[in-house]
């Protein structure tokens, strides 16, 4: 059985908090997610003078989806409150601005880090390898509070690279411990793929594309979802007990049922029931 899930609430978006960084920093192109076109440093046109969104209510009748779907894993926060210690980008030059957008992709890819990690900690399984996840954690915890210099400077990839080594050994160490075919599905294309009841217990399903997959009634129970784009997949009465490395970003962009059971670390989205 998995251990209590350890507290991730400050690795979660915090709006209140935030100065409306992924309504600016982030870009996003005209789709079936987005209704407009947004360069990247340029306020999203809903975004108001409070930092607030002016249709957050409204988000998926507007066409807005996307934005239903994202979470800075508290790194809105970190960067509005912490790195520029509570000063918007309006209160200083073009200069100070243009840190906040370039920092906040920076922290946001270190806080989703900073998720996985902590949740690696909490799987009995994972016994063998705590000592580095600590390590690991405590170091990328203190690069979340680097200057602005330092986190733009700083090598991300490399330092996924680093931390993803560890993760991959978490996911051999908790996958074999459960019953099941556990195959590999690392990175498969498997995009509208008919997997309705499959058997996916302890599978590997990292970096797997499953857009627009049936998996009604899958069994995932035990699966490494990590990177999975979960994006309008069917989860209608799938299992995903003790399914780890899932995040709600990708819950959200799914579908899904009441009688679709998720991890403890995740919520049901709202719009499961409300047929949006």
């Amino acid at each position: 059985m998995r251990e209590q899930m350890a507290d991730r609430s400050g690795l979660r978006g915090d709006c209140g908090n935030c100065f409306g960084l992924c309504c600016v920093a982030l870009p996003f192109a005209r789709s079936a997610d987005f209704a407009i076109d947004k360069a990247a440093g340029r306020p999203c046109p809903n975004l108001g003078e409070d930092h607030r969104c002016g249709i957050h209510t409204r988000l998926r009748q507007e066409g807005f989806t996307g934005c239903t779907v994202y979470d800075c894993f508290g790194a809105g926060q970190k960067v509005s409150q912490v790195t520029f210690g509570g000063r918007d980008r309006r209160s200083g030059d073009r200069a100070h601005a243009r840190r906040m957008v370039e920092v906040f992709p920076v922290v946001r890819q270190l806080h989703e880090l900073l998720w996985y990690l902590t949740e690696a900690l909490a799987l009995p399984a994972a016994r063998p390898v705590v000592p580095r996840l600590r390590t690991a954690l405590e170091k990328t915890e203190a690069l979340t509070r680097g200057t602005p210099e330092e986190l733009t400077a700083l090598d991300v990839p490399a330092h996924r690279r680093d931390v993803n080594v560890l993760l991959l050994k978490v996911s051999e160490l908790a996958r074999a411990g459960r019953s099941g075919r556990g195959k590999d599905r690392r990175n498969a294309d498997l995009m509208g793929a008919r997997l309705r009841g499959a058997d996916l217990r302890a599978a590997d399903l990292r970096g797997a594309y499953l857009i627009a997959a049936d998996l009604t009634g899958a069994d995932l129970r035990g699966a490494d979802l990590i990177g999975a784009d979960l994006r309008d997949a069917d989860l209608t009465d799938a299992d995903l007990t003790g399914a780890f490395f899932l995040t709600q970003p990708q819950v959200d962009a799914a579908r899904g049922s009441a009688g679709t059971r998720l991890p403890e670390s995740v919520t049901r989205p709202a719009h499961w029931t409300a047929g949006l």
